[in-house]
């Protein structure tokens, strides 16, 4: 499902990305989720590019929930795509990833990362971030019109 998207998960780990995506259902966040594994796709489908040409450009995203370390493109550079376009830049990107590096966070935020969350490791704290991230972005939080 590409038309109506709310939440894009790019995470190229299958454990982690059904983790998070269980985690959003508990709390009905995840009818309009697409997960993609790399950024490439992910960039094809935010600009409606490659296999999502055609698909209407009208951003219906609330939040990309986005990894770092993926192959093909990398969370940076997707998300200094996303920061450069004018269509997309006010779109709430959160990067999800496992790196507490200090130079990956100082250079997200520099980008305009909205959240920089470090994958919490035990499986209960992972799906409680989860869950608090979805109801934030797709509840609380409001975005320009």
């Amino acid at each position: 499902m590409s038309y109506g998207t709310e939440i894009l998960l790019v995470e190229d780990n299958a454990s982690d990305a059904e983790m998070t995506i269980d985690a959003l259902k508990q709390n009905n966040l995840a009818n309009k989720l697409l997960h993609v594994k790399d950024g490439a796709a992910a960039l094809d489908f935010i600009f409606a590019e490659g296999q999502y040409a055609g698909r209407p450009m009208e951003n219906t995203l609330k939040v990309i929930l986005l990894d770092l370390k993926m192959p093909k493109i990398s969370g940076i550079q997707v998300l200094e795509r996303i920061r450069t376009d004018e269509r997309t830049k006010t779109i709430p990107v959160v990067v999800l990833t496992s790196s507490k590096e200090d130079p990956d966070i100082r250079k997200c935020y520099d980008l305009g990362v909205n959240s920089y969350v470090v994958k919490p490791v035990e499986f209960d704290e992972f799906q409680k971030a989860i869950s608090d991230l979805g109801l934030y972005w797709m509840i609380v939080n409001q975005q320009p019109k």
